[in-house]
């Protein structure tokens, strides 16, 4: 299923807020990250601080002069048996030795916790610690979840020659700074929140202002049409690009014009090539009888025939008959190129149409009216063609030898309209005509110009109506004039 395309003021929205979203959890992950790096660097500080200050105070115990002992590797438990558990005290550690070989030699663990304590270094660390530039050594193990270190360094004489290891297990316990991070990040999280909330709030503002220059030019885009004078965009206190835009859009609308103008006069000009085309060849019709019926008469006139007065009579009603076919072309063009009158009559469109149908002897045609008043602006003589020539369209569709002919003209309304309804049950339009049907010159009659719906369809689209048509071939069409009532 495709997804549809998401406006650019949600997008906008949606990424303000992503925005600050991504921001806060960045920061969080950096403080968490920075909050680790600073523990890590804070407990082996204190290791190495805790090293010195043990190292100094075995020194100060070794160069004692009060011990009897000789300051050799053997006699290390001798020397510290009591004093390695005052200087444990003292530091808060425990403290191991071990001897060269990496036994061990004392610690100042209780007898019932020796089991735990290693009793024999391992001889990486003793590699380690002997190899090592600064004789120092520091190893980190994790056993459940917990962190240990254990710092490795030789204790030498007073000719800094080793005597033993000094091994000092560490406990990190970020207890202290768990607690100040989860303090921080709550912080963190109650001032995100509020921005956020901030945040929603500038981003639907910010969102509708940006897109709401654009709605304005979408909106005047969509209404731009090439058959009607278009407005141009105003907008004020709006961005560069905007503006661009705006600017670019006015242009187009002032060469939109200019194309139109250009268009419609093409467009009438053409339009009045073909009618021109049209008369003449409609003209051309009577005159080729009439010229032919002349020299007929010419050639067999003889003044003695007894029966000159008749053959003169048909000869004239011959001449009469071609003149009155010139004479309905010629009103029939001029009554189509008349443009209607907009006299906005204020008429009752029930009896108007019941006058328009007055003339007509057809027995066969039926008028119905769901009221007897229905109120319209329009031109009597107008809305009275626009009845005749509808009535007429459908009397010639219906063929003469045809039984039930049915002409109905029913008027109804709706909300803001009136809707005159001309039905008939003729032949129908053809599919490959319907689209010709207001076509000025089209006709499918053998006389006229097909001038009467091109007619109609000028008139009532003069009064912002609309004309249209259903048809069903060998059945019947109807037609609908629709234009607004008072």
């Amino acid at each position: 299923m495709k997804l549809k395309k998401v406006s650019l003021r949600l997008r906008i929205f949606i990424g303000m807020i992503t925005l600050v979203l991504l921001a806060s959890i960045l920061i969080a992950l950096v403080t968490i990250y920075q909050y680790n790096e600073e523990a890590q660097d804070y407990h082996r500080e204190r290791l190495e601080r805790k090293e010195i200050a043990i190292t100094e105070h075995i020194d100060f115990v070794l160069r004692d002069r009060q011990t009897t002992y000789e300051i050799t590797t053997q006699n290390i438990p001798r020397i510290f048996k009591e004093k390695i558990f005052e200087i444990a005290e003292i530091h808060g550690m425990q403290i191991n030795l071990y001897d060269l070989e990496g036994d061990l030699l004392i610690s100042s663990r209780g007898a019932f916790a020796m089991d735990s304590i290693v009793r024999c270094l391992d001889p990486e660390v003793l590699n380690a610690v002997s190899q090592n530039f600064q004789h120092r050594f520091v190893n980190k193990t994790i056993s459940n979840k917990v962190t240990y270190q254990s710092s490795y360094s030789f204790i030498t004489d007073n000719k800094f020659k080793p005597l033993a290891i000094l091994n000092l297990p560490y406990l990190e316990n970020d207890e202290f700074l768990n607690k100040e991070l989860n303090e921080f990040l709550l912080r963190l999280g109650f001032a995100y929140s509020i921005m956020i909330l901030v945040a929603i709030a500038f981003a639907f503002i910010l969102s509708r202002f940006i897109t709401k220059s654009l709605k304005t030019v979408s909106d005047k885009m969509a209404k731009t049409r090439l058959e009607y004078r278009n407005e141009k965009i105003d907008i004020q206190d709006t961005s560069q690009e905007i503006e661009t835009l705006v600017t670019a859009y006015n242009s187009m609308i002032d060469e939109l014009e200019e194309s139109a103008v250009k268009l419609a006069t093409s467009e009438r000009e053409q339009a009045w090539r073909e009618m021109a085309k049209q008369v003449a060849h409609e003209i051309k019709n009577p005159l080729t009888p009439m010229r032919l019926s002349i020299q007929s008469f010419e050639r067999k006139f003889d003044p003695q025939d007894e029966n000159i007065k008749q053959k003169l009579n048909e000869f004239s009603k011959t001449l009469i008959q071609q003149i009155d076919t010139m004479s309905s072309i010629a009103s029939a063009f001029s009554t189509f190129a008349k443009m209607p009158a907009q006299k906005n009559e204020t008429l009752n469109v029930v009896e108007i149409t019941k006058l328009a149908l007055d003339i007509f002897n057809e027995d066969y045609i039926s008028f119905i009216s769901e009221q007897d008043k229905i109120i319209a602006k329009f031109d009597r003589t107008q809305l009275i063609r626009v009845v005749t020539n509808l009535v007429k369209n459908g009397i010639q569709a219906i063929p003469e030898d045809q039984e039930n002919k049915r002409i109905v003209v029913d008027i109804t309304k709706d909300e803001f309209n009136v809707i005159i309804s001309v039905s008939d049950n003729g032949i129908g339009i053809a599919e490959a005509h319907k689209t010709k049907v207001f076509e000025p010159k089209f006709t499918t009659k053998s006389s006229g110009m097909g001038l009467g719906l091109a007619m109609v369809k000028n008139i009532v689209e003069t009064y912002n109506g609309t004309i249209s048509f259903t048809s069903n071939p060998g059945r019947g069409t109807i037609f609908k004039v629709s234009f607004l009532k008072v």
